[in-house]
């Protein structure tokens, strides 16, 4: 009892450390132990340990004589914490005890979906339905979002999108995904038809209005002007400012009208860049210094082959011409397309943190199942076959763990006139986390570094790695693409320069570019911005990237 006053005396006064110590050697012992439990779990939320928690949480809900909100709560806390597994477990615990309780199927669905997991989460989205879930169409959003992002079954997806807007036809997240994937099929017809029955039911809506004037490339003056008042209403949310002005910003250009244009891209990226994290140039520098150091020659000596598969990527800056590429491939019979996949990344996140540092402790058993869950990913989402393209821009970063899993591995490097590229880059509205993209010489800086990481691979792997550039695929088509099929060993196919008749879906923004013929429009387009591209020349040019 005093080692209990005391811990509540400490944990009152603020000393959350020795507070926890004494609570934690009552467990267990002669003391009220849902009053030791409630305090851990405060203690362990203030401290930010979420992990332990939701374990005391487990373990209180053994004294409650109703403990399905202690057991929802721990399995919440775990998947918030990225324990997965744990939360998988706590959440078994909660249907036990409320097997009827609809939402907890959906809140496992959803940390199912967080960790990857896609196939199972359909399978718990599939009970939240069962039993009766409140505003079922949620449920049918979720399913088709697994279905289009990450198991590249369209059909399936369009399917529960009709599922959602048969239940609630002014279901508008179900409008907007249903026009957004009438547009990744190249149906510009019924994208407008989408956008436009979302605008009739909130008529503000930044990203409804953004697609619109995306679409319309800024040939409806009355869409221009409606955009042109949110992005400067303060009323208007600073992201949603920052997509309106990049479409304000493509429209402009669409029409010539390279000063406004520019204008609008440098207030979208101002925007942005206030919304986000920095770039940190020396940590970027750093972080290239350290894959350079771990994967040097030496490490490929040691290493051991994990898998004589060989995938093929395509990789490079974003905006380079990846998605050009990947369609002149998928052009050819004895192909599949198969876009952006995050395994690489994932793992460089999660099971390799810190990556590229954490690959030293991993063992040869590790790395044997890390290629064996990427082959297994390739089975699952494309039992078609043939040669597959991994499609991730950012992918270079990687090379040297994929070579290590995969020593027979091929890359594509994709490139283009550097001034081009980053003015795509800058033009193009991008993820928070790519915050060089907001910044010109940011992002000829993080070139710079891409330039430099290749190089290192190129040396290493001069036989596996083909330069796809963009410029010269333009000026040459079928030279380069002939060049392009024998890296690859396919034989010669015409259809591979019809690639803009493919009817596939294209998951990034270039699905519009890539529908055309090829056009040389966009080679040189740093021009129509000369004056404000000087000071990002002068650099490429010192880095002797011009």
């Amino acid at each position: 009892r005093d080692i209990f006053a005391r811990a509540v005396e400490l944990a009152r006064a603020g000393n959350r450390q020795e507070a926890t110590t004494l609570f934690e050697s009552l467990l267990g012992k002669d003391a009220p132990q849902p009053q030791v439990l409630s305090a851990l779990i405060r203690l362990n939320l203030e401290a930010d340990k979420p992990r332990d928690a939701a374990d005391h949480m487990l373990a209180l809900a053994a004294f409650a004589p109703e403990p399905a909100q202690l057991l929802a709560d721990a399995a919440d806390t775990y998947a918030r914490a990225g324990a997965f597994e744990q939360a998988h477990a706590a959440y078994d615990k909660l249907h036990q005890a409320l097997p009827h309780y609809a939402i907890g199927y959906f809140n496992h669905a959803y940390m199912l979906r967080t960790a990857q997991r896609y196939e199972e989460a359909l399978v718990f989205y599939a009970k939240a339905l069962d039993h009766h879930i409140d505003q079922p169409e949620e449920v049918w959003l979720n399913k088709a979002v697994i279905y289009s992002d990450h198991l590249r079954d369209d059909g399936r997806a369009a399917a529960c999108l009709e599922k959602a807007l048969a239940i609630n036809p002014a279901y508008l997240p179900a409008l907007i995904n249903r026009a957004n994937l009438f547009e990744e099929m190249s149906d510009r017809e019924n994208a407008l038809l989408f956008y436009r029955k979302a605008a009739e039911i909130d008529g503000d809506n930044s990203m409804v209005i953004a697609r619109l004037l995306n679409l319309t490339a800024g040939t409806e003056q009355a869409l221009v002007a409606k955009a042109g008042k949110l992005a400067k209403s303060s009323l208007t949310g600073k992201r949603d400012r920052a997509s309106l002005y990049y479409a304000l910003g493509r429209s402009a250009d669409a029409q010539a009208d390279y000063e406004t244009a520019y204008a609008h891209f440098q207030k979208a990226n101002e925007i942005a860049k206030a919304s986000g994290p920095a770039y940190d140039r020396a940590a970027s520098e750093n972080f290239i210094s350290d894959i350079i150091r771990v994967f040097s020659p030496e490490w490929f000596e040691r290493a051991r082959t994990a898998s004589s598969a060989a995938p093929v990527f395509i990789c490079g800056m974003f905006r380079s011409g990846s998605t050009l590429t990947e369609q002149v491939i998928a052009a050819h019979p004895g192909a599949t397309p198969g876009g952006e996949l995050d395994y690489f990344v994932s793992l460089a996140h999660r099971a390799l943190a810190p990556f590229p540092a954490a690959i030293a402790q991993r063992s040869g058993h590790d790395l044997h199942e890390m290629a064996e869950g990427y082959l297994s990913l390739l089975r699952e989402r494309f039992p078609q076959g043939g040669l597959i393209t991994d499609k991730r821009p950012d992918n270079f970063l990687y090379i040297g763990l994929i070579k290590t899993l995969f020593p027979n591995a091929r890359f594509i490097h994709t490139t283009r006139n550097a001034l081009d590229n980053c003015l795509s880059v800058y033009f193009l509205e991008l993820a928070d986390s790519l915050s060089y993209a907001k910044d010109l010489l940011d992002t000829g800086h993080y070139l710079a570094q891409q330039s430099r990481l290749m190089a290192h691979w190129k040396r290493l792997f001069p036989q596996d790695i083909f330069t796809m550039h963009y410029d010269d695929f333009v000026g040459s088509p079928r030279t380069q693409a002939q060049a392009l099929l024998c890296f690859l060993g396919l034989p010669w196919d015409e259809r591979c320069l019809d690639f803009h008749k493919l009817g596939n879906t294209v998951k990034t923004e270039s699905y519009w570019q890539v529908r055309k013929p090829l056009y040389k429009s966009s080679s040189g387009r740093h021009k129509n911005y000369a004056r404000h591209v000087e000071e990002l020349a002068r650099y490429l040019n010192d880095e002797g990237l011009l």
